[in-house]
């Protein structure tokens, strides 16, 4: 029951800073109208664009990911540039929905996060690894946002001032920090301590996608350049296992997966009893 109410509580929580985003934003349409204006484009409202927007290149990978069909990829990853939280909120509370009752039950986090199996029951595969790919990415993406915060900070001074918040940039700050919260409740699932989790979540709110980047770089500097991408979003034990189920499917090397996984730190006593069953019924069905 703790984990129904878990799925449960996670798309109430999306329903309404999905309807909270779509409010704000019908509010300040109608009190200080279209924010296509030259005179709201203030250095400031730069700088919170951008972190805005890297932090949406990261839900627009995952997205992507997650969606088999191409159509609907782009058609969310266009929703998610536009519309931003509120496209984030709805998609998050569609993944949730579409979630059995087993699953909701046994782990609804893992389940909304990866891609589901195939029929054969293999995770899905793409030829090479982006692994590599997505390391440069994101360390350029928070180079790039380090640099513009200095820039800013530099050109022009403190962001608290009262003068910086016109009506479009509480919308935007409304808008970013719904997202942040999404990407918080993935790092409160990743990690195993509250401490670290907390630790994260507060720098995810001081320095926003500058955060988000370092996270994912470092998740991916967890794992090796031959491993699938998408190991990155469970935790290590949870990867584990469905790394094992990749190798069972695809008759792939054990011995250097374990040790691999050794390499990485990957020690979890559950996640390794579950693995040796799961070695033993292969050896045992060849």
């Amino acid at each position: 029951m703790a984990k129904i109410s878990v799925a449960t509580a996670l798309r109430t929580l999306f329903t309404v800073v999905g309807l909270l985003m779509l409010a704000t934003l019908l509010y300040t349409l109608f009190t200080d109208g279209l924010p296509f204006r030259k005179e709201l484009l203030t250095p400031w409202m730069r700088a919170t664009l951008i972190d805005f927007y890297i932090n949406v290149v990261a839900l627009g990978i995952w997205v992507a990911y997650k969606e088999s069909n191409l159509i609907r990829s782009i058609l969310w990853i266009i929703l998610l540039v536009c519309l931003g939280s509120i496209a984030t909120s709805a998609y998050i509370v569609v993944q949730f929905l579409k979630l059995s009752s087993q699953e909701s039950s046994q782990d609804p986090m893992y389940y909304v996060l990866l891609r589901h199996p195939n029929k054969n029951g293999t995770a899905p595969q793409r030829k090479h690894s982006s692994v590599m790919t997505l390391r440069i990415l994101f360390s350029i993406l928070g180079v790039v946002m380090l640099g513009t915060l200095v820039y800013t900070l530099v050109t022009d001074g403190s962001p608290f001032r009262m003068e910086l918040f016109t009506p479009w940039l509480i919308a935007t700050l409304v808008d970013f920090y719904i997202n942040v919260v999404a990407l918080a409740v993935w790092v409160a699932y990743k990690e195993s301590s509250w401490i670290s989790a907390v630790f994260w979540i507060i720098l995810l709110i001081c320095f926003g996608s500058i955060t988000t980047c370092f996270y994912i770089a470092w998740q991916l500097f967890q794992i090796s350049a031959q491993d699938p991408a998408y190991l990155v979003l469970v935790q290590h034990g949870d990867s584990l296992l469905r790394s094992v189920n990749i190798i069972i499917g695809q008759k792939t090397n054990i011995r250097g997966f374990l040790v691999r996984q050794h390499s990485n730190g990957v020690h979890e006593p559950k996640a390794c009893k579950t693995l040796m069953w799961k070695l033993k019924k292969v050896w045992d069905n060849p």
